[in-house]
Protein backbone atom coordinates (compact mmCIF):
# COMPACT_ATOMS: atom_id res chain seq x y z
CA UNK A 1 0.00 0.00 0.00
CA UNK A 2 2.81 2.34 0.46
CA UNK A 3 3.90 2.17 -2.72
CA UNK A 4 1.05 3.33 -4.25
CA UNK A 5 1.05 6.51 -1.72
CA UNK A 6 4.59 6.84 -2.76
CA UNK A 7 3.76 6.45 -6.33
CA UNK A 8 0.98 9.18 -6.46
CA UNK A 9 2.72 11.61 -4.47
CA UNK A 10 5.99 11.56 -7.01
CA UNK A 11 3.21 11.91 -9.79
CA UNK A 12 2.19 15.11 -7.64
CA UNK A 13 5.48 16.44 -7.05
CA UNK A 14 6.51 16.34 -10.77
CA UNK A 15 3.39 18.42 -11.48
CA UNK A 16 4.13 20.92 -8.51
CA UNK A 17 7.20 21.26 -9.83
CA UNK A 18 7.00 21.91 -12.88
CA UNK A 19 4.94 25.26 -11.84
CA UNK A 20 7.83 25.98 -9.73
CA UNK A 21 10.14 27.33 -12.24
CA UNK A 22 9.28 31.07 -12.05
CA UNK A 23 9.29 30.94 -8.26
CA UNK A 24 12.86 29.27 -8.06
CA UNK A 25 14.55 32.35 -6.83
CA UNK A 26 12.32 33.41 -4.77
CA UNK A 27 10.47 30.73 -2.63
CA UNK A 28 12.01 27.77 -1.18
CA UNK A 29 10.82 24.41 -3.20
CA UNK A 30 9.13 23.04 0.30
CA UNK A 31 7.53 26.51 0.87
CA UNK A 32 6.20 26.39 -2.54
CA UNK A 33 5.19 23.06 -2.93
CA UNK A 34 3.48 23.58 0.96
CA UNK A 35 1.65 26.61 -0.64
CA UNK A 36 0.30 24.34 -3.48
CA UNK A 37 -0.56 21.51 -1.87
CA UNK A 38 -2.18 23.76 0.93
CA UNK A 39 -4.14 25.70 -1.36
CA UNK A 40 -5.36 22.95 -3.30
CA UNK A 41 -6.45 21.12 -0.06
CA UNK A 42 -8.31 24.62 0.50
CA UNK A 43 -10.09 24.83 -2.60
CA UNK A 44 -11.16 21.09 -1.81
CA UNK A 45 -12.63 21.73 1.22
CA UNK A 46 -14.60 24.82 -0.08
CA UNK A 47 -16.01 23.00 -2.81
CA UNK A 48 -17.03 19.95 -0.68
CA UNK A 49 -18.45 22.34 2.06
CA UNK A 50 -20.55 24.32 -0.38
CA UNK A 51 -21.80 21.18 -1.86
CA UNK A 52 -22.78 19.25 1.51
CA UNK A 53 -24.33 22.25 2.83
CA UNK A 54 -25.84 23.52 -0.16
CA UNK A 55 -27.32 20.47 -1.81
CA UNK A 56 -27.13 17.22 0.84
CA UNK A 57 -27.96 19.22 3.79
CA UNK A 58 -30.15 21.85 1.99
CA UNK A 59 -28.73 24.43 5.03
CA UNK A 60 -31.01 22.71 7.28
CA UNK A 61 -30.57 22.04 11.10
CA UNK A 62 -29.40 18.22 11.23
CA UNK A 63 -31.34 16.41 14.29
CA UNK A 64 -29.48 13.54 16.04
CA UNK A 65 -31.92 12.17 18.45
CA UNK A 66 -29.91 14.04 21.28
CA UNK A 67 -29.01 16.82 19.83
CA UNK A 68 -29.25 19.25 16.75
CA UNK A 69 -26.27 20.80 14.82
CA UNK A 70 -26.88 23.81 12.60
CA UNK A 71 -26.30 23.05 8.71
CA UNK A 72 -23.13 25.08 8.13
CA UNK A 73 -21.39 23.01 11.77
CA UNK A 74 -23.05 19.58 10.40
CA UNK A 75 -21.29 20.39 6.65
CA UNK A 76 -17.63 21.27 8.49
CA UNK A 77 -17.76 18.07 10.70
CA UNK A 78 -18.78 16.09 7.38
CA UNK A 79 -16.33 17.60 4.87
CA UNK A 80 -13.68 17.97 8.28
CA UNK A 81 -12.31 14.03 7.88
CA UNK A 82 -12.14 14.17 4.06
CA UNK A 83 -9.54 17.52 4.29
CA UNK A 84 -8.24 15.87 6.91
CA UNK A 85 -7.13 12.64 5.49
CA UNK A 86 -6.10 14.89 1.91
CA UNK A 87 -4.14 17.06 3.88
CA UNK A 88 -2.25 14.61 5.34
CA UNK A 89 -1.55 12.74 2.65
CA UNK A 90 -0.63 15.77 0.64
CA UNK A 91 2.46 16.74 3.38
CA UNK A 92 3.58 13.18 4.24
CA UNK A 93 4.18 12.46 0.37
CA UNK A 94 4.31 16.00 -1.12
CA UNK A 95 5.71 18.49 0.94
CA UNK A 96 8.12 16.97 3.88
CA UNK A 97 9.31 13.77 2.13
CA UNK A 98 12.35 14.28 4.38
CA UNK A 99 10.53 13.38 7.15
CA UNK A 100 12.22 10.29 8.68
CA UNK A 101 9.14 10.09 11.64
CA UNK A 102 7.06 6.91 11.55
CA UNK A 103 3.61 7.61 9.32
CA UNK A 104 1.83 6.49 12.75
CA UNK A 105 3.55 9.59 14.69
CA UNK A 106 3.22 11.71 12.01
CA UNK A 107 -0.66 11.21 11.52
CA UNK A 108 -1.10 11.95 15.25
CA UNK A 109 1.16 14.75 15.33
CA UNK A 110 -0.78 15.93 12.49
CA UNK A 111 -3.99 15.91 14.32
CA UNK A 112 -2.37 17.88 17.13
CA UNK A 113 -1.24 20.62 14.31
CA UNK A 114 -4.23 20.61 12.96
CA UNK A 115 -6.71 20.87 16.15
CA UNK A 116 -4.40 24.06 16.66
CA UNK A 117 -5.37 25.72 13.75
CA UNK A 118 -8.82 24.78 14.46
CA UNK A 119 -8.19 26.34 18.01
CA UNK A 120 -6.54 29.56 16.54
CA UNK A 121 -9.37 30.06 13.57
CA UNK A 122 -11.69 30.14 16.54
CA UNK A 123 -9.74 32.31 18.93
CA UNK A 124 -8.79 34.96 16.13
CA UNK A 125 -12.34 35.27 14.66
CA UNK A 126 -13.65 35.69 18.12
CA UNK A 127 -11.38 38.30 18.78
CA UNK A 128 -11.24 40.51 15.81
CA UNK A 129 -14.89 40.50 15.22
CA UNK A 130 -16.36 40.84 18.45
CA UNK A 131 -14.22 42.43 20.62
CA UNK A 132 -12.00 44.45 17.74
CA UNK A 133 -15.21 45.08 15.69
CA UNK A 134 -13.44 44.31 12.77
CA UNK A 135 -15.31 43.38 9.17
CA UNK A 136 -15.61 39.64 9.75
CA UNK A 137 -14.31 38.98 6.02
CA UNK A 138 -11.43 41.25 6.82
CA UNK A 139 -10.88 39.00 9.76
CA UNK A 140 -11.12 35.57 8.32
CA UNK A 141 -8.58 36.80 5.79
CA UNK A 142 -6.05 38.56 8.59
CA UNK A 143 -6.98 34.91 10.60
CA UNK A 144 -6.19 32.40 7.58
CA UNK A 145 -2.82 33.87 6.92
CA UNK A 146 -1.77 33.84 10.57
CA UNK A 147 -2.93 30.05 10.70
CA UNK A 148 -1.31 29.28 7.32
CA UNK A 149 2.67 30.66 9.05
CA UNK A 150 1.51 28.86 12.17
CA UNK A 151 0.50 25.32 10.63
CA UNK A 152 3.66 25.99 8.38
CA UNK A 153 5.77 26.19 11.41
CA UNK A 154 4.04 22.91 13.12
CA UNK A 155 4.29 21.04 9.94
CA UNK A 156 7.81 21.25 9.41
CA UNK A 157 8.99 21.87 13.14
CA UNK A 158 6.79 19.49 14.81
CA UNK A 159 4.60 17.25 12.66
CA UNK A 160 6.85 16.10 10.29
CA UNK A 161 10.71 17.23 11.62
CA UNK A 162 12.56 18.26 8.58
CA UNK A 163 13.40 21.85 9.78
CA UNK A 164 15.41 20.92 12.75
CA UNK A 165 16.99 17.96 10.48
CA UNK A 166 17.96 20.45 7.64
CA UNK A 167 19.27 23.07 10.30
CA UNK A 168 21.57 20.46 11.77
CA UNK A 169 22.88 19.37 8.60
CA UNK A 170 23.47 23.24 7.85
CA UNK A 171 25.76 23.79 10.72
CA UNK A 172 27.94 20.64 10.24
CA UNK A 173 28.63 21.83 6.72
Amino acid sequence: MRNIFDRIGNFIIRIVDWFYFPFLHFIPREIFRYAATGGANTLLDIILYFVVYQYILQGQIVHLGFVAISGHIAAFLMVFPVTFTTGFFLAKYVTFTASELKGRIQLFRYLLSVGGSILLNYVFLKLFVEYFGWYAPLSKVITTFLVVIYSYVAQRYFTFQTGKRQVASRSRA
